[in-house]
């Protein structure tokens, strides 16, 4: 090794004594790494453990690192430490048969390892401080959520009624223009705190939670205008509330629909409009005006359902009232029309739609100031009627007797 000769001068192609004995007793070696060859001359008695020793001195590539590829032969490679502990001699290079080749060397500088290992050890720093980061956010969230105050078990058992206890489909008229105006005002049904709490208490499921079609449930007659507000079909299986205006250019007021939907819930208790139906009904107005902490709603007069009929005061009667009147006008419908504030009463009607019970409003001549009963008011508008009818017969009769016939200018002393 001392005596061994290094000329690593690069040559364009392997010349034709790549590996040969001299006459001096000295091996050339060519090796060829990155485009470039190299040729190294060692003793003849040089092993595979010196040349790769003499290659990692002069391409700075260290010996645990280098891999030689030999045409149509194995890989060279270092022999491990133990076996060149040994006491058995180690195989010279003149003894392999490398003579006319060209070894290719595969491995990487020192300086570029070392590179690669700075660059691994400043990713690994960079990764691990992130980590901590995340690790301390973490620690700080969980703290957090250690010190709030955890959810009672009444907030929980709430949460898991409202789930329950609700509509389980909402679905507008998809014929109807900008659908997706009725959903969002479903929702807010849903989603009503009032609503919420009067389910949750009387365990109300509905199924299905649907817009009615607003002309096919009007009805116009010589006594006025019906409208349907609500139908409950099969007690709770669907509900339809009338959320559109007539011409369906817009909506009813939203109370108005709450107040709708508290009476199409007390249907899923009682179908006929009786004294139960009605002390359900005005019960759950008045829960769900107490729970509706976003408006601060309240009733004006618990006694005194706020579904005003026919532009009268009168509501469903109370005690001492003359109940058998109204009763047996009120045949699965309701009809409705204005509340007057500081009323105390307004009169039901019936409005019957479909198999299932229902609410709606009505038109009606307008109200005294005493407390009158729909029957007294048809009385009033038949006597009203007979009253216009008996005067334009009276003045017929006077015409005819004057010589006036219909294909006549009228009488100038009629029209003074």
């Amino acid at each position: 090794m001392a005596d061994a000769l290094r000329s690593p001068s690069p040559s364009a192609a392997p010349s034709d004594d790549a590996c040969s004995s001299s006459s001096g007793g000295i091996v050339t070696i060519t090796i060829s790494h990155r485009r470039h060859n190299y040729t190294f001359e060692l003793p003849d008695d040089a092993t595979v453990a010196d040349l790769f020793d003499d290659v990692a001195a002069t391409l700075d590539i260290p010996a645990c690192n280098q891999k030689m590829l030999v045409p149509r032969g194995p890989l060279l490679k270092l022999p491990p430490p133990e076996q060149q502990q040994q006491q058995q001699p180690a195989p010279l290079l003149r003894d392999l048969g490398l003579e006319g080749k060209t070894l290719t060397l595969m491995g990487t500088p020192a300086a570029e390892v070392q590179a690669v290992n700075t660059m691994a050890d400043r990713v690994a720093r960079r990764n691990a401080a992130r980590a901590a980061q995340r690790a301390k956010a973490r620690s700080a969230a969980a703290t957090h959520h250690h010190n709030k105050p955890r959810p009672s078990s009444s907030s929980s058992t709430t949460a898991a009624d409202d789930a329950r206890y609700t509509f389980l489909q909402i679905r507008p008229l998809a014929g109807l223009p900008h659908p997706e105006r009725s959903l969002a005002l479903l929702h807010r049904l849903r989603d009503d705190p009032g609503v919420r709490a009067a389910m949750r208490k009387h365990r109300f499921v509905v199924s299905l939670l649907t817009e009615m079609e607003p002309l096919a449930h009007t009805t116009a007659t010589h006594e006025g205008t019906s409208r349907t507000l609500g139908l409950n079909r099969n007690r709770g299986e669907v509900i339809e509330l009338r959320l559109r205006t007539d011409a369906h250019d817009g909506y009813r007021d939203y109370k108005t629909v709450r107040r709708t939907l508290c009476h199409e819930l007390a249907h899923n208790v009682h179908g006929p409009h009786d004294r139960h139906f009605w002390d359900l009904c005005r019960q759950i107005e008045r829960e769900v005006d107490a729970a509706d902490w976003k408006s601060g709603g309240r009733t004006l007069d618990a006694d005194v359902s706020r579904y005003a009929l026919s532009g009268q005061q009168r509501a469903y009667p109370v005690d001492g009232d003359d109940a058998d009147d109204d009763l047996h006008e009120d045949e699965g419908g309701w009809t409705g029309g204005e509340f007057v504030l500081g009323g105390a009463s307004a009169t039901a009607g019936s409005s019957s739609s479909g198999s299932g019970s229902g609410s709606g409003s009505g038109s009606g001549s307008g109200s005294g100031e005493g407390a009158l009963s729909r029957r007294e008011i048809l009385a009033q508008a038949a006597l009203e009627r007979q009253r216009k009818e008996t005067g334009a017969e009276r003045k017929a009769c006077d015409a005819l007797a004057k010589g006036w016939r219909p294909c006549q200018r009228p009488d100038p002393d009629e029209t003074k």
